[in-house]
């Protein structure tokens, strides 16, 4: 295994620098052993990073800020402690905040630009204006309150929320420091920034959608080869082999998994999800689930495969029939979108669909994006079915999603035993359609034991 890992990473590391990466179309059809896309150098990377930055620091900041009425965002993070929006902000050579970063939106209306304004002794890039001199004012605090008397606005957004990690940013001890550097007349002024933290982090510009398929294209890629004879053994493999050959694989192409990868086995006459040390036998249904991050962008993937006993050529049609299932539940799922309905009405509308349709599914599909579990609303979660305070956020358009659920069903080759057939697949919702980035698996992955 360690032999062909090598020989692969050397023949992507002596492949032609690329300056740009693949674009691919969005695709409902999935191929079942797609080629690794070509990852392009770091420095590479950078600047394509960098673009989009740039990119949805111009368009999507301006629109939700006068979306949700808001003058001013004032966002701040100490170094190695960086809030979940301004992390998303930092350029790709800034590793993290430095010192404390502060950061600054200011719509001064009329339709002129909104200023993008950094209060910190670091830049960013040329992605912010740099609005303070240590030298005049050694007071941080001071130079934010000054910043914001001088533009005098009527709302002003600090980020703060009972629900939302995503907009729950700013510590007390920040919010104390302001409040103190604020002429009283401003301190009345604040509101919470939770909407536009979600705003900002769920909205994905076109440079994102484009990319994002090859992005999925790569997740799918490397799925496919561990469900492989590549990497599997039937007889020797253990589940934990195949999770850290993800992890080995991932450290030798620069890539990052935003979880540890998992890897389950159901098996004919033992209940529930077999792991760890567990060898991998002819007669298995195996379970992935992974997720890697390129480019800032995250992938969350689910796929199934059967390793076929000896003069076995396909899987038992009870296997075949629970993968289906779950595809009906998918066609269930994302039938219920529509943009301004709540997660909680979403979920609801599904779970009827399915179940009237004769399925026995479990839904707990969530955004994705710039983060893999991502901001907006959740479509239930695996342990309630019922609705969730969490889930009364709005769907919006132009959003990324993992469609991720579940169906059980009897299998009659295994007499009867209930088995979960997981599935999960990344998918582009355009306010109208929810389309599959890269296709989704319809048949299960076969792997020889010969």
């Amino acid at each position: 295994m360690i032999i062909r890992l090598a020989a692969a990473v050397a023949a992507l590391l002596c492949a032609p620098a690329l300056a740009a990466p693949p674009v691919l179309p969005i695709s409902e059809i999935e191929q079942a052993a797609p080629e690794l896309p070509p990852l392009l150098p770091m420095r590479e990377r950078a600047k394509v990073i960098d673009r989009i930055l740039a990119e949805r620091l111009d368009t999507i900041v301006p629109a939700i800020m006068r979306e949700q009425g808001i003058d001013m965002w004032v966002l701040m993070a100490r170094e190695y402690f960086e809030e979940p929006v301004v992390a998303s902000m930092l350029d790709a050579t800034s590793m993290s905040a430095r010192r404390r970063t502060i950061l600054v939106f200011h719509d001064p209306g009329d339709s002129q630009p909104v200023e993008r304004l950094t209060v910190s002794r670091y830049g960013l890039a040329d992605l912010f204006e740099a609005s303070w001199d240590p030298v005049q004012q050694p007071d941080q605090w001071q130079a934010v309150a000054d910043l914001i008397a001088e533009r005098d606005p009527a709302r002003i957004a600090i980020n703060f929320s009972d629900l939302t990690a995503f907009g729950d940013g700013m510590t007390l001890s920040q919010y104390r420091l302001l409040h103190a550097a604020l002429p009283e007349p401003y301190r009345d002024r604040i509101v919470s920034g939770e909407t536009l933290a979600l705003r900002w982090l769920e909205s994905r510009v076109p440079s994102e959608l484009e990319i994002y398929p090859g992005i999925v294209r790569i997740a799918h890629a490397l799925i496919a080869q561990a469900f492989s004879r590549e990497v599997i053994t039937p007889g020797e493999t253990t589940a934990a082999d195949v999770r850290w050959w993800y992890r080995e694989t991932l450290a030798s192409l620069g890539l990052t998994p935003w979880f540890h990868p998992s890897i389950g086995i159901q098996r004919q006459g033992v209940e529930g999800m077999l792991s760890g040390d567990t060898v991998i036998q002819p007669g298995d249904l195996l379970w992935t689930d992974f997720g890697i991050t390129y480019l800032r962008l995250n992938t969350d993937t689910q796929h199934l495969a059967y390793v076929l006993k000896p003069g076995e050529t396909e899987a038992p049609a009870g296997l075949r029939a629970g993968l289906a299932a779950s595809n009906r539940v998918q066609d269930h799922l994302i039938a219920a979108f529509e943009p301004g309905l709540s997660g909680n009405e979403i979920l609801a509308r599904a779970r009827a669909s399915a179940i009237a349709d004769g399925l026995d599914p479990s839904i707990y599909s969530h955004p994705i994006g710039l983060h893999g579990h991502g901001a907006g609303t959740a479509i239930g979660f695996w342990d309630n079915q019922n609705g969730d305070p969490r889930s009364e956020y709005r769907l919006r358009a132009d959003t990324a999603w993992s469609i991720e659920l579940t169906s059980y069903n009897a299998v009659p080759e295994w007499g009867g035993q209930r088995v979960d057939f997981r599935s999960e697949e990344d998918a582009w919702f355009d306010g109208e359609t929810v389309r599959f980035l890269d296709g989704r698996q319809t048949k299960l992955t076969l792997i020889s034991s010969d």
